[in-house]
């Protein structure tokens, strides 16, 4: 890979690599090579600007999750090393709640949850980067209701007006990425499931699922078969349903020993409006933030995986319904 340290021997293993160095090697000083001096690194919670940002929320959570291990389940990516290329990254996380932090006082919980990361890349350097994790699975395993704990964190950092805003168009910041994926087959094809999906055509999922699928969904739920992808998408289709729905980068790839796949990052933004995954419409403004890995098998969608941080879309509603 021209520009990438020969240690790596392709993209994926790049990724994966650097991950494990940072977080479980504890090489954390590496963030001043790996990442940007000018990174913008966007999740549900909050927009990060700048290496230095990046590296204190790395020390925040290991104080509070110190054996953290984050385990890449697969990089599904795009580009050239000469051009840059994009990896939506998705790992398997576990760790123990041993410190104070974010998530209020220790509680000594043992938690599993997944993250998806799209991180752009050139010259052995990510510069750009949106980073999703399983937030209600985390505080589920701790005892918290997604809605409340996103009612806590707002009194905990100080309230409505000086709370941490959530990620909208409103708060983003450009970065130097600007590609839209590639125009693989296999991504094409999961764009227009969930595409048709989000158009109120639930047939697609009978029609294009495979009937053993597995879903993986937030909060760490686990699915197999039809009715749980009704459910999910319905969910959530149902409380938003004039809201707009945008796939903002599609990837698709054929690889060896890999089933084809497809990975997308979307947006849906717009009110709560309608009854669904988010209780009683509110009338809020609601944008989110999400991604999704599919793999596909001869009898169709095998295996889905999509992350959304329902913790950031209940601070976004309570923020403005003033249900505090």
């Amino acid at each position: 890979m021209k520009g990438f340290d020969p240690k790596f021997k392709d993209f994926p293993d790049y990724i994966i690599g650097i991950t494990k160095e940072i977080w479980e090697d504890r090489g954390i000083a590496t963030l001043h090579d790996y990442y940007a001096p000018d990174i913008v690194v966007r999740s549900p919670a909050s927009v990060v600007t700048g290496n230095e940002g990046v590296i204190a929320a790395t020390m925040a959570t290991l104080a509070e999750f110190p054996d953290r291990t984050l385990l890449g389940e697969d990089v599904i990516w795009s580009g050239t090393p000469e051009e840059g290329m994009l990896s939506s990254h998705r790992l398997l996380s576990t760790a123990t709640h041993l410190g104070d932090g974010v998530y209020g006082k220790a509680t000594g919980k043992k938690l599993t949850y997944r993250i998806i990361a799209d991180c752009h890349a050139i010259d052995n350097q990510i510069n750009d980067e949106w980073l999703i994790r399983d937030q209600s699975a985390i505080v589920q395993q701790m005892g918290w209701d997604a809605k409340d704990y996103a009612r806590d964190l707002i009194a905990r950092e100080g309230g409505p007006d000086a709370c941490q805003q959530p990620y909208t168009p409103a708060t983003d910041q450009p970065g130097p990425y600007k590609g839209r994926g590639n125009d693989n087959e296999w991504g094409q094809k999961y764009a227009d499931i969930l595409t048709r999906i989000m158009n109120a055509d639930m047939r697609t999922i009978e029609s294009e699922y495979d009937r053993a699928v597995q879903s993986e969904y937030p909060g760490g739920a686990t699915g197999h078969s039809f009715g749980p992808v009704d459910r999910f998408w319905m969910g959530l289709r149902a409380s938003f349903p004039t809201a707009k729905f945008t796939i903002e980068h599609q990837i698709g790839r054929d690889d060896p020993m890999m089933p084809p796949r497809a990975a997308l990052r979307w947006t849906l933004h717009g009110k709560h409006d309608g009854w669904g995954a988010f209780g009683k419409p509110t009338g809020a403004e609601v944008f989110i933030l999400g991604a999704s890995h599919a793999e596909f098998g001869p009898w169709g969608l095998r295996r889905e995986y999509t992350l959304f941080d329902e913790t950031s879309v209940w601070k976004q509603i309570l923020l403005q319904t003033g249900d505090l």
